[in-house]
């Protein structure tokens, strides 16, 4: 063994091995518990960043640690390789789209495997390949059959110079983010995955996911967003058709002061054909973008259509308005407005000066008129009896002040929309109900009348999956003159995606491109063209999981699928937590349905980590502009707490501006090369800082400080392992002869067996399984005991920390196994198990108090009497000073804590 700790020949001699063994591929053996540990899988970005590194770091510990408790673990890698990252590096580096992303992916598989991951690479596979990407154009016209595909216009960000629709955050200023070109609402038709029709089911099963994140959970209820409600029809002055809005708030339906309409609306596109101003001003909200948050933010604007509703139960002409917050994809492109109860509405009103209606007061105002009607009517007051309890209700009381009822409506009307739950008021015959009365009411009322029903809407709309991209799965459907749209049978899939092509990123190579469009209907045989749109990328990111199990499957999942599914452990980021994490579980609810998994939901566990942030530093430019530098490219100093209070540029010496912590990226410049870190440290090295700086679910803050420690650390470990090793012989512990010292030590090993495996197997902090290793090595290093049996409890220590370290860092655990003498791998060996018998103490420590305070400490035999207890105490030095001949009144003994002596 040689003295000094060399990572490199380490590392490369453990990888070796594991090539050599094929240790990680596995099969389903149902003679073993399976284990399927997943991380979501990278896009190929070119490199990897310290944010990979932790994500999979987690995820190959508990891999690791799974197996060793004889598990069959599944652990699979592979590419999110469509997507319009590829096609802006296609642009920048004047390539194609394909060849950019395959040559990242070697570099990635390269980078990942120098980091020791323990995946079974036979698996692998990239998104972008026809192979895998087949499946889900199968799937697609499967689902197209049994309907829940279907094409309708949809309200896009259009920009009108690259010529492709952008998502919401392209769309900068109102302005497409590569070409500044002004962006357009356009509708145009879209292909769609009927999600909704699994909205409940997606809702309900939240409760049987103990495993996920409450966080995540909840994050995914708000955006599926079931609300029960009432669907009210409002007849249109000269229109055959009604408007139809949806509310939750039918109790509120009498303050309805105006209708509201999106600017895509049969009515809106009505009123401007023979008014400019209105048909300018829809021409403004189609530049706009179509993100919710972005419409909820935005300054509320809108048109009068001249056109008039008919409140359902007033009969009272209401106006119709065109709003610039009102989508035509959502709900009915309609909604009621009630600014005296919706904030949104009230700023509208407010700026247009809109009639402002209250219809619903505070519990607290409530009680005060009918506190008024009492006394009122106690006082034989003629009016106020009349009255009841609306007697408040423009009286001018004794005092002179104006009446409770008008001074809340003259707040509402002045300072904001009341949004709470109340009693109606201005409500006619609902006068005095509260919300569920009203509701029901009402809506009797309208299902009698034929004009509304109960209704359960969700927020959550349907999966639009086309995307006016070139570098996607081309979606499989032909169109033809006389058959319309057709799926492409199962026999002619895949449509392949041509590669080698030419890119612009003006207009997608198979839109320009006729020969590739141009085939024959399947139906009537007659001419035809190919859709050119392609899949948004998270159709091939809601499945992968499911073609890992099934590799050269001829179909999309075989039956291998139902071995190792659901996944048992998910690793990723919460932003993930709504859109890929939902459409991951409605795909798997859609295989099921198909027959090919028998699973109700993906993944049993899920496990959010936290971001990887660092400093960031600067220097203004003389346009105002900031350049960043690289953490690496700095000399830091910091003060005695570890803060930094100064930076200098080593090339110049020069000061630069402190930027502070934030999330790695590439805009600050913050982000640190993994590989850098590997060569300089190893990847132990780096695989342990990202366990130990913090626990997983939280940000770990990178400090280059940190990985030094972590290095210093493991070079202790070989060092002392060193020493202890070049001693002749390491006979086996005897628990029988052992003297106080050694069972001391030989208790500390066996309590951290039991709490690193609690900290790995129930709890997942890896952080303080690590911390408490440290400790077993530092008590390990003052355990001066060169005896026989002082050698034989240092080796067991020692054993157990390197079998407790292997999951996190198995190189040099591969190493130092053998060292330790044995001639077998430690990736064959089983995780420690802590002796019940070695964690029995012979004595304990007992706190002494006089009075409640604690005075001074007694150790005494775990089979010490009560009396005998009392005695040592009273004896105690500290204690006899303490009570100064005092008489103890009465003396309280808590069994194996604490003596407590009142005088």
């Amino acid at each position: 063994m040689q003295e000094q700790y060399d990572p490199q020949a380490v590392e490369t001699a453990a990888q070796k091995h594991w090539n050599d063994t094929r240790a990680f591929e596995v099969s389903e053996d149902k003679s073993k518990p399976k284990f399927y540990c997943l991380s979501m899988l990278p896009y190929p970005s070119g490199a990897l960043h310290m944010g990979h590194v932790r994500n999979y770091t987690i995820g190959d510990v508990i891999s690791r640690y799974q197996r060793m408790l004889g598990k069959n673990v599944l652990q699979p890698m592979g590419w999110d390789a469509f997507g319009l990252p590829a096609e802006n590096a296609a642009i920048k580096n004047n390539t194609a789209p394909a060849k950019w992303t395959y040559a990242n992916i070697e570099h990635m598989r390269t980078q990942l495997q120098r980091l020791g991951f323990a995946y079974d690479w036979t698996r692998e596979f990239a998104t972008c390949q026809p192979e895998y990407y087949r499946w889900e154009q199968q799937m697609f016209t499967r689902l197209y059959k049994k309907g829940l595909v279907y094409r309708k216009n949809s309200v896009v960000n259009w920009d009108p110079i690259d010529q492709t629709v952008l998502a919401n955050e392209q769309v900068i200023d109102g302005r497409g983010w590569r070409s500044g070109a002004l962006v357009e609402r356009r509708e145009i038709p879209q292909w769609f995955l009927k999600i909704t029709a699994y909205a409940q089911e997606l809702l309900d099963e939240l409760d049987h996911l103990p495993g996920w994140p409450d966080a995540v959970k909840t994050m995914q209820r708000n955006w599926i967003g079931r609300s029960e409600g009432l669907e009210i029809q409002f007849a249109v002055e000269g229109a055959a058709e009604p408007l139809t809005v949806f509310t939750t708030r039918p109790d509120t339906l009498m303050g309805v002061t105006f209708v509201s309409v999106a600017a895509e609306h049969p009515l809106a596109l009505q009123a401007a054909k023979n008014n400019p101003e209105i048909a300018a001003f829809i021409e403004e909200c189609r530049r706009g973008g179509t993100a919710e948050a972005d419409l909820d933010t935005q300054e509320k604007k809108g048109i009068y259509t001249g056109i008039d509703a008919i409140h359902p139960l007033s009969g009272e002409k209401i106006p119709v308005w065109i709003a610039n917050f009102v989508l035509m994809n959502y709900g009915t492109g309609a909604v009621m407005a009630v600014p005296g109860h919706d904030q949104r509405d009230w700023e509208f009103a407010t700026k247009y000066d809109l009639f402002i209606k209250m219809v619903i007061v505070s519990d607290g105002v409530r009680d005060a008129i009918r506190g008024l009607g009492n006394d009122a009517r106690n006082n034989s007051d003629p009016m106020s009896a009349a009255l009841g309890e609306s007697a408040a209700i423009g009286v001018v009381e004794a005092g002179g002040e104006i009446g409770i009822l008008e001074q809340f409506e003259n707040s509402i009307v002045t300072e904001g929309a009341f949004l709470d739950y109340g009693t109606l008021v201005n409500s006619g015959e609902y006068d005095g109900m509260d919300f569920r009365g009203a509701f029901d009411a009402i809506a009797a009322r309208f299902e009698r009348d034929g004009k509304g029903q109960r209704r359960v809407n969700f927020r959550l709309r349907d999966w639009g999956v086309s995307r006016q991209r070139y570098w996607g799965c081309p979606i499989p459907i032909i169109y033809c003159a006389k058959c319309d749209a057709v799926p492409v049978p199962e026999d002619q899939l895949p449509v392949v995606l041509p590669e080698d092509v030419a890119f612009s990123g003006v207009q997608s190579p198979i839109k320009a491109d006729p020969e590739w469009r141009k085939t024959t209907c399947p139906q009537c045989g007659g001419p035809a063209e190919r859709e050119t749109d392609t899949f948004d990328t998270f159709m091939e990111s809601s499945w992968y999981y499911a073609r890992y199990t099934s590799p050269g499957a001829q179909a999309q999942v075989d039956e291998r699928a139902n071995y190792w599914l659901p996944v048992d452990q998910y690793v990723g980021g919460i932003e993930h937590a709504i859109l890929h994490l939902l459409y991951f579980r409605f795909y798997h609810k859609l295989l099921r349905d198909a027959g090919l998994v028998s699973s109700n939901e993906p993944a049993t566990n899920l496990l959010c980590q936290g971001m990887v942030i660092a400093e960031t530093f600067y220097r203004e430019e003389a346009n105002g502009a900031k350049h960043w530098f690289n953490p690496t490219e700095v000399e830091i100093a910091r003060d005695e707490k570890g803060r930094v209070v100064g930076a200098t540029l080593i090339s110049d010496k020069q000061p630069v501006q402190i930027g502070g912590i934030e999330k790695m990226s590439k805009s600050k410049n913050n982000g640190i090369d993994p590989v850098t870190m590997v060569e300089k440290f190893g990847a132990d090295t780096v695989r342990l800082f990202s366990m130990f700086a913090a626990p997983p679910e939280h940000s770990l803050d990178w400090r280059e400080a940190g990985v030094e420690g972590m290095s210093r650390f493991l070079r202790r470990l070989w060092r002392d392992l060193h020493a202890h090793v070049a001693q002749p012989d390491h006979p086996e512990v005897d628990p029988a002869i052992l003297d106080a010292a050694q069972k001391t030590l030989r208790r500390q090993v066996h309590e951290t067996i039991a709490k690193v495996s609690d900290d790995f197997g129930r709890r997942l902090s890896f952080n303080t399984a690590i911390a408490a290793l440290m400790e077993l090595l530092n008590a390990l290093a003052k355990f001066d005991d060169m005896s026989d049996q002082g050698r034989a409890v240092r080796h067991e220590a020692f054993e157990a920390i390197v079998l407790l370290l292997n999951p996190i860092t198995p190189h040099i655990c591969h190493a130092l196994w053998q060292h330790l003498g044995h001639a077998e791998a430690i990736i064959t060996q089983a995780w420690p198990t802590f002796d019940a018998e070695a964690l029995k103490k012979d004595a304990i420590t007992l706190a002494v108090q006089i009075n409640g305070k604690l005075r001074g400490q007694i150790e005494v035999a775990v089979n010490t009497s009560r009396e005998e207890i009392e005695q040592a105490a009273l004896t105690q030095s500290d204690v006899v000073r303490f009570l100064a001949g005092a008489l103890p009144k009465k003396i309280i003994v808590v069994p194996g804590k604490i003596v407590n002596i009142v005088v």
